[in-house]
């Protein structure tokens, strides 16, 4: 395998699927970025990472599916003679891309109990926009799960950012062993978005307007990325207020030093228009619980009983509002 960046993730043919759409400058632009994405973070783990992906086989075409909400996946090796110290080694060599924390996969015999109940959240957005024949970007998209189940709802691409090498390593695995699909990860932000690209029929933002700390340009990034009569899905933590107000955290919101922003609904409502969205519709308004983010043997770290204080689950250790998140669609005109 070439460890060129543009090459181990293999973008070319979403690049050229870019300009044969009119997105010429965009596609030089990601092809640059991306390149500098991975070379700059050539060594130690991202190293260790690309050996492990070689490790697996590739499959000739697609191969995949979706039960009860996992992405499964089969593994040459982990065919119907499958010994059980295959199944182990599978299992082991999958462990050493923790943390998983979108999900579930069941890659080969094994099953990959992500931190997030991903499964659940797509059930929210499901039935929020028609998928079939659409044109996708998925900002924040960590290891591409969502990307999946939009392409089995119909979707004829999906184009995912998100910075983490290692959520881009995992999306890659899965790729190779699905065989090569229109379901993409780029190791980029939404700071590679250009201005009026007006490239996508929907664009969805799932946990990152929080981490902005300017959610207005956020907003104005994805309104311009959509075409004309797109659709926005976007999902982000929100306060539990009539007013049209906004919590500020003075340091860290749940023990996350990058949360700057969390708006009332109404006051999100406000930002959507004042960006040029219409048609706001609030779609779901759910507490997270213990039930749909949590610690598992894929993702040992903190989770979410950890941020929340242990007297009272309403609140975070640090005396905010636990955790309720939002989903609301707009289009543009």
């Amino acid at each position: 395998m070439s460890h060129d960046g543009t090459e181990i993730f293999n973008y070319e043919d979403l690049f050229m699927q870019l300009e044969r759409d009119g997105h010429c400058e965009w596609a030089r632009s990601l092809r640059s970025a991306c390149h500098k994405a991975t070379e700059s973070q050539r060594h130690g783990l991202l190293t260790t990472w690309l050996q492990l992906l070689d490790r697996f086989p590739a499959s000739p075409g697609p191969c995949w599916h979706i039960t009860d909400g996992h992405v499964v996946v089969p593994v040459a090796t982990a065919c119907e003679k499958e010994t059980s110290v295959q199944s182990k080694n599978l299992e082991s060599l999958l462990q050493q891309l923790r943390p998983w924390r979108k999900g579930p996969f069941e890659i080969g015999s094994v099953t990959i109990d992500t931190e997030w109940r991903s499964d659940w959240k797509w059930n929210r957005i499901a039935d929020a926009v028609e998928w079939c024949d659409r044109s996708v970007l998925d900002v924040g998209c960590g290891n591409g799960y969502f990307g999946w189940r939009m392409l089995d709802a119909g979707a004829r691409r999906v184009t995912g950012l998100d910075p983490f090498l290692l959520f881009v390593v995992q999306h890659e695995l899965v790729r190779r062993l699905a065989g090569q699909s229109a379901n993409y990860v780029l190791p980029l932000t939404d700071a590679c978005l250009i201005p009026r690209l007006n490239a996508f029929d929907i664009t969805v933002s799932m946990g990152v307007l929080y981490h902005r700390t300017d959610p207005v340009d956020h907003l104005q990034l994805l309104r311009e990325s959509l075409r004309a009569h797109g659709r926005l899905v976007l999902e982000t933590l929100i306060i539990d207020s009539s007013q049209t107000t906004v919590l500020v955290p003075r340091d860290r919101y749940a023990k996350m030093r990058n949360v700057w922003f969390i708006p009332s609904l109404s006051m999100l409502s406000v930002w959507l228009k004042r960006t040029g969205f219409y048609d706001v519709h609030i779609l779901d308004v759910t507490p997270t619980t213990s039930r749909e983010q949590r610690r598992t043997d894929w993702m040992t770290f903190e989770s979410l009983d950890d941020f929340l204080d242990s007297s009272d689950s309403g609140q975070t250790v640090e005396g905010y509002p636990a955790p309720l998140r939002a989903v609301v669609t707009a289009r543009v005109p």
